[in-house]
């Protein structure tokens, strides 16, 4: 099994826009996010500075049901 690459936040919210997600809302460094046809599909992300950590990364692509595959072909 290969590691993730690091990724930020913005670059994170970056992908899972071009996968079909939505800025609901914020609340302070929050950003809620919906997938557009599917709305049982919904994560949040953490828009602080630096690096996403790999639990944070694996947690958000668990909510938003994407597999490391979709997360790279969309990157």
């Amino acid at each position: 099994m290969t590691q993730s690459p690091q990724v930020t936040a913005r670059q994170m919210l970056a992908v899972l826009e071009r996968a079909g997600f939505q800025i609901r809302r914020s609340n302070g460094s929050h950003h809620y996010l919906v997938h557009r046809s599917d709305s049982t599909r919904r994560t949040t992300v953490s828009m602080h500075p630096g690096d996403l950590s790999m639990m944070d990364m694996r947690d958000i692509l668990k909510q938003a049901k994407l597999s490391r595959d979709d997360f790279f072909k969309l990157r």
